[in-house]
């Protein structure tokens, strides 16, 4: 099944979760002027997840940053945040206005092209707490989104536009499988930014 509204008050999970699509944010200017901005002044790195014991470099590059320089481990690999950008705060502040939740971090990934995707997986790590309200903004590239429900199985999915917000909350992450497919079709980057909020010890 295929969502496309942008109300964001509607739940696009049939059940188990909530997941609101506010469509685009941000002006078509602001849009691209972010997505230049963190194309080519973030400190992207390959990422790195561990896989039945073996340690995997990706294509897709990563970057961390929070509040402070806590750590945040998920894949079997830990990484400490860098202090925010004056472009990330910005987004920070939006986003949360739009939320009405605060988030002391952010996870950005960078897709260079359609070849690069994120397999099935689930934000439900320990640190990120129980029921945890994850911010998506995208830039760049449209892509697919998709989720899969861990014991029906039933799959859906919507397509994010640049300069969207996608927000994942209440029980989706417990339920809920997500997913970024690979496309031959998409020949430009995208990055995705995911807000949330650390457990601090």
């Amino acid at each position: 099944m295929d969502l496309f509204s942008n109300d964001s008050t509607a739940n696009l999970l049939p059940c188990d979760g909530t997941v609101n699509y506010y469509g685009p944010v941000l002006s078509i200017s602001e849009t691209r002027r972010y997505y230049e901005t963190l194309l080519h002044h973030i400190p992207w790195k390959n990422d790195e997840a561990i896989i039945f014991g073996k340690r995997i470099i990706t294509a897709r590059k990563v970057a961390w940053y929070g509040d402070s320089n806590f750590s945040y481990t998920y894949s079997g690999t830990t990484k400490q945040a860098l202090h925010w950008t004056q472009e990330l705060a910005e987004l920070k502040t939006i986003v949360e206005k739009l939320t009405g939740t605060s988030f002391n971090s952010c996870l950005l990934n960078l897709y260079h092209d359609g070849n690069e995707g994120m397999a099935w997986h689930s934000d439900d790590e320990a640190s990120l707490g129980k029921n945890t309200t994850i911010a998506s903004v995208s830039f760049g590239a449209e892509r697919k989104f998709s989720f899969k429900h861990k014991r029906s199985l039933e799959t859906l999915g919507i397509l994010l536009e640049s300069g969207s917000l996608l927000v994942m909350k209440d029980a989706t992450q417990t339920h809920w499988l997500h997913s970024i497919p690979k496309s031959k079709k998409v020949k430009a980057p995208r990055i995705n930014l995911t807000f949330r909020t650390i457990l601090l010890r």
